[in-house]
């Protein structure tokens, strides 16, 4: 583990013909050289054998002891290490050996992220969070590394020099000069949901105390919020009531519909397997699932639409639905789109807008019941969701209209 060699360099001898004594040690098959701050001509040198040799002079026993005492100190320092699995870099070995304090490593901000994104990618694994979410965090990491190569000419920055300055303009490279798939800028929505990744990746960093505060907890970027795009009770049913010659796109619509009528998103619907129906003391089918975004419960009832797209679908495995990735699919949305002529971006999420409105609460089921089957955490993310139907208010108002009428 560690090897140590005493040397003289001639190139550097006193005057009096004295040489430097230097130490050579290779630790973990890392070198790296220390001056001993001894002495001794090379002709007493050759002549003990590099003292090696039985010594007469008293200054050469002395020094002897010293250089021994000194690899004897690299030995237990090494020993010690071994015993308590550590590990250091040369250069803190070497600080080790002089008796100085290892100064501790200041962190940077990609290290910081690697560290989140290791934990996460754990969490993935265990099927707790989903890959979707983890490919967003990657991003992060890809997006800053950039930033700091053409801002500062090195990939990597140091988290205490992230500063106001820093957070504006990385928003501004964001904003105006990244570049992804052919496209330059990122939008406002999806810019600070990117700085709230990043907040949430240096809370992790707090939480594990390898820095003291949140650099980006500055940052006051808002999401713009914008009306969800929704699909109306006749262009459900004119979707529902299409069949497609096509077999993929069959099973994209089946996909789609299912979604619409369950309010799960993508990562959660293509997840689901047999194991997640159940049956109530009433004998009503349920899904029962958690989130894998919020790890919230997302239980909705079985409706007569989705019992009948399961039942066309029989797998040698457990799984619900057909497997088709989240790009094509939207893709295959689009091309139903303009066969059916719907005027409208189809996208899963607006499925899962679709029965937060069209399905739910246009019905009159109650925004709480609403926010539970869709796994939200607060009633407020059901109602950036869940669009106020056009025909539900004019429904209360024709009641109130009634009450007035009577007096």
């Amino acid at each position: 583990m560690v090897k140590s060699i005493i040397y003289i360099k001639k190139d550097k001898a006193k005057q009096n013909g004295d040489c430097p004594l230097y130490l050579k040690v290779t630790y973990n098959r890392k070198s790296i050289t220390i001056a001993t701050g001894k002495y001794i001509s090379e002709e007493r040198w050759k002549q003990t054998d590099n003292l090696r040799r039985v010594l007469r002079q008293d200054k050469e026993k002395v020094l002897k002891e010293y250089l021994d005492l000194l690899e004897l100190k690299i030995e237990k320092i090494a020993n010690q290490l071994e015993r308590f699995q550590e590990e250091l870099s040369i250069e803190e070995f070497k600080l080790k050996i002089l008796g100085k304090e290892i100064e501790e490593a200041k962190p940077n901000i990609l290290d910081i992220i690697q560290i989140h994104n290791a934990h996460f990618s754990k969490l993935v694994n265990i099927g707790e969070r989903s890959r979707a979410s983890l490919q967003k965090y990657d991003r992060v990491k890809e997006l800053v590394r950039l930033f700091n190569l053409k801002t500062f000419g090195t990939e990597n920055v140091l988290l205490e020099k992230i500063n106001n300055a820093y957070i504006f303009n990385l928003e501004s490279y964001l904003k105006f000069e990244s570049e992804y798939k052919g496209k330059l800028g990122i939008k406002n929505n999806s810019l600070v949901k990117y700085f709230k990744n990043l907040k949430t990746i240096c809370n992790h960093a707090v939480k594990m105390e390898l820095i003291q505060k949140n650099p980006f907890n500055s940052y006051s970027g808002k999401i713009k919020v914008t009306e969800a795009t929704f699909l109306t009770q006749e262009e459900l049913e004119r979707i529902e009531n299409k069949t497609f010659s096509v077999d993929r796109l069959e099973r994209v619509k089946d996909i789609f519909l299912f979604s619409c009528y369950t309010g799960y998103a993508p990562v959660d619907a293509l997840q689901l397997t047999r194991k997640n129906i159940i049956q109530d003391g009433d004998k009503n089918l349920w899904i029962k699932t958690n989130r894998q975004k919020t790890g919230t419960k997302a239980n909705v009832p079985i409706l007569p639409p989705v019992l009948k797209i399961l039942s066309k679908y029989q797998f040698a495995g457990d799984e619900l639905l057909p497997r088709i990735s989240n790009q094509k699919m939207n893709a295959y949305l689009k091309e139903i789109a303009d066969i059916i002529g719907l005027d409208k971006n189809l996208t899963w999420y607006v499925a899962r807008h679709t029965f937060a409105t069209t399905v739910t609460l246009g019905n009159g089921i109650k925004i709480e019941n609403v926010s539970a089957m869709m796994g939200h955490t607060t009633i407020r993310q059901t109602q950036h969701y869940a669009k106020v139907l056009d025909s539900s208010v004019s429904a209360d108002m024709n009641i109130l209209k009634e009450k007035y009428m009577t007096r």
